[in-house]
């Protein structure tokens, strides 16, 4: 079969086959359409492999670990549990997304209902650590406001980005006006249990601090 010609300002050329992107490389769904992993067109030409691509920095990774270790000191067990490791969450057949820190409550998720798939319930306060999803499909800005208010409209309180190029840390609630703050500000999490990014990582004499 001869290959499709396409008119373009040089004359006409051969189209070029659409190259299939595997569901692997794909890290959210947004309103049916799919956000993939940033640096996904590095593996797609061969540049990056897969693996390349999936991990977080060590800055990044000490972060979740602190906020993890931090709420397993201080969370009332018999109130609330986390769940992290980019968890998934089912809002509807348009919009999967997935969370590096999420704090839901025993009483909406308990631990009997855990099971292979995504949760379906919002958690009560869900934490990113910087973006995953790749520029090409949506702009930086307009990917933190939209999967805020998703999360938001979905039923999660409180949602907190913490973006250590600017070392700073947004939260926005569904009652209030979103705030964004330096990163050595003590933010509370839930009553009772706050961080402070800039504090822990002077303790640990990082650079970024």
């Amino acid at each position: 079969m001869e290959a499709k010609l396409i008119a373009t300002k040089s004359g006409l050329r051969p189209e070029k086959p659409k190259v299939e992107i595997p569901d692997a490389l794909i890290y959210e769904i947004i309103d049916g359409q799919p956000i993939h992993y940033k640096g996904y067109r590095e593996v797609m030409s061969g540049k990056k492999t897969f693996e390349e691509i999936m991990g977080s920095s060590t800055l990044q990774a000490h972060i979740v670990t602190y906020l993890i270790m931090l709420l397993g000191r201080n969370l009332d067990e018999e109130k609330y549990h986390v769940l992290a490791s980019e968890a998934g969450m089912h809002l509807n057949n348009r919009n999967n997304l997935a969370g590096d820190v999420l704090v839901f409550e025993n009483s909406v998720l308990p631990y009997e209902a855990l099971d292979v798939h995504y949760a379906q319930v919002p958690p009560k306060v869900a934490i990113e650590v910087d973006i995953s999803a790749d520029p090409h499909d949506m702009a930086a800005d307009a990917y933190i406001f939209k999967k805020t208010q998703k999360l938001l409209d979905f039923g999660v309180e409180k949602v907190i980005w913490i973006t250590t190029e600017a070392r700073k840390v947004t939260v926005a609630t569904t009652d209030a006006d979103w705030h964004t703050s330096d990163w050595h500000k003590d933010i509370e999490i839930l009553e009772g249990i706050t961080f402070n990014i800039g504090a822990q990582l002077l303790k640990i004499k990082s650079p970024y601090a």
